[in-house]
């Protein structure tokens, strides 16, 4: 096998992203694999990165593995994922007292979106109220929120504006994915709520590699990452700061959703196909 240091990117969309990486890094050196990863501020420098070879692999939002995939015409290697990131969905939120239950209720209404960038909380459920017959600023009045453009909607902040949105009445319903719509429940802020939609599922973030990224090293990247164990206490405090409880295998077929979406809502060309409508 090819001896040499593994580059990993990742958005440091918050403070802790250092912390986390910073130990995922040290596991891998405990478990003999040379890895090393660099910091992006957004994911369009980090994708723009991986496809000129300044890095091997790229922790991803599904968007950003999205533009990554369409640029290499179907062949981006999706090599690993958080148990999380399967069956991810979006819920969109009303008032209690609303009077709105399903998606055509929102007709001549005002939706609260969060950054254009964050599949989970406006690209899909703008996609997915086209497909109900409902154009944004025709159909209902789309209000956006895009605080944290370039992170994807990692850092939460316009989902937490879209949840303010509504409750305060400036929206009448809003867009969240279920991670947020899940810790709000679980704080009790969502007893004045409901979700009145949730989206099919669809996967979240995942490592991307170019299709050319030497095999054997990919082996070795996932069959140590593989080897953080939940039960193991050093192992669980990075991996509940990352949100999952075991790494699985790259699955393309989550991505399908995703990708119509962000063809749909222009976020890639239209022409573009990626992998997971391609086999």
């Amino acid at each position: 096998m090819t001896s040499r240091i593994i580059v990993v990117g990742a958005v440091a969309y918050d403070p802790k992203v250092v912390t986390i990486w910073e130990g995922i890094k040290q596991f891998f050196v405990d478990h003999q694999c040379d890895m090393d990863f660099v910091l992006f501020s957004n994911y369009e420098a980090q994708v723009k990165a991986l496809l000129s070879n300044k890095i091997d692999i790229a922790w991803n939002t599904n968007l950003a593995y999205v533009s990554c995939d369409s640029q290499l015409g179907g062949k981006a290697k999706l090599i690993a994922m958080r148990d999380t990131d399967l069956g991810f969905t979006t819920v969109i939120i009303a008032k209690k007292d609303a009077q709105l239950t399903t998606l055509g209720d929102l007709r001549g209404q005002t939706v609260a979106f969060g950054s254009k960038d964050s599949a989970q909380a406006a690209v899909i459920p703008e996609y997915f109220l086209i497909e109900a017959g409902l154009q944004a600023d025709k159909d209902y009045t789309a209000l956006r929120f895009n605080s944290d453009v370039g992170k994807h909607g990692d850092t939460g902040t316009s989902e937490r504006e879209v949840v303010h949105a509504v409750l305060s009445g400036e929206a009448a319903a809003g867009a969240l994915g279920k991670s947020a719509w899940d810790h709000l429940q679980t704080t009790g802020s969502a007893a004045e709520l409901m979700a009145i939609w949730t989206s099919p599922p669809y996967s979240h973030c995942c490592f991307t590699a170019l299709p050319q990224f030497d095999s054997e090293l990919t082996a070795h990247f996932v069959e140590t990452l593989m080897k953080m164990d939940y039960n193991n206490p050093a192992h669980k405090v990075i991996l509940d700061m990352e949100g999952l409880t075991r790494w699985v295998h790259g699955e393309k077929d989550g991505y399908d959703t995703v990708f119509k979406a962000a063809r749909k809502v222009g976020y890639v060309a239209p022409n573009k196909v990626c992998a997971a409508e391609s086999h």
